[in-house]
């Protein structure tokens, strides 16, 4: 039995870089690939949104000089990266996926339309939704929660390097408690980084649930889905 019968699966970019510290490293991707498809293969429709950090991050680079809407231009084309990586390993593990874009840019990806991706979701494909929002000044949480929306996801997944969310972060501070279920107002008056801010209020205002996980630990995923209490569960 699944607890989700259709997930947005939010995953980091800055986590593909695994032991390199840059880039992508197969081995981190490969883990990805496979745990995608131990859940594809229970049935779940799965749509996916990758960040760009290990390539380039629009607000860093506007930090640097950068026009900002170029900047965030140059996130949107990581992401496509990422997207690409991912759909090959998946292919490599016998997975069927499209890549969709926020921006055209065929052949790369087809330009994505909700009614598109959900007709492929429904097909037993994978859809790997890339380039952000398409519009700078946004991030990829936000276009993550804008793609469950609109895919009628039941829940979004976002895959950490955490396994959840914290009073504080625990990278930091030894004394942090981890939250095993919270509100999205207790997120926002206790001003705790789970995602940008515009994400969570989309989130909150459609009423689409997060659930933070760390997706770098093998098998967490397929944990999630089958309703095993690894992480941290965020709701209306």
């Amino acid at each position: 039995m699944t607890r989700f019968k259709r997930i947005l699966l939010k995953l980091s970019g800055e986590s593909l870089q695994g032991k390199q510290g840059y880039g992508i490293d197969p081995e981190r991707l490969g883990d990805y690939a496979r745990q995608i498809k131990e859940i594809h293969d229970m049935g779940v429709q799965i749509g996916i949104v990758i960040g760009g950090g290990n390539i380039f991050r629009g607000l860093s680079g506007a930090s640097k000089g950068f026009d900002r809407v170029k900047g965030d231009q140059m996130g949107m084309l990581a992401t496509v990266i990422n997207s690409l990586a991912l759909s090959s390993a998946l292919t490599a593990e016998g997975v069927k996926n499209k890549v969709l874009t926020a921006i055209r840019m065929e052949p790369i990806g087809e330009f994505y339309s909700k009614w598109k991706a959900i007709e492929a979701m429904e097909q037993g494909m994978v859809c790997i939704f890339s380039a952000g929002t398409g519009s700078p000044y946004f991030t990829t949480d936000t276009g993550s929660s804008l793609r469950g929306v609109e895919i009628e996801a039941d829940v979004m997944l976002k895959g950490t390097r955490v396994d959840g969310i914290y009073t504080a972060d625990p990278e930091k501070d030894p004394t942090a408690t981890k939250f095993d279920d919270i509100t999205y107002q207790e997120v926002l008056n206790r001003g705790l980084k789970v995602m940008d801010l515009s994400a969570v209020v989309m989130c909150n205002d459609n009423h689409l649930p997060i659930y933070v996980f760390n997706m770098d630990v093998v098998g967490n995923l397929k944990k999630v889905i089958e309703g095993e209490p690894i992480g941290t569960f965020v709701h209306s």
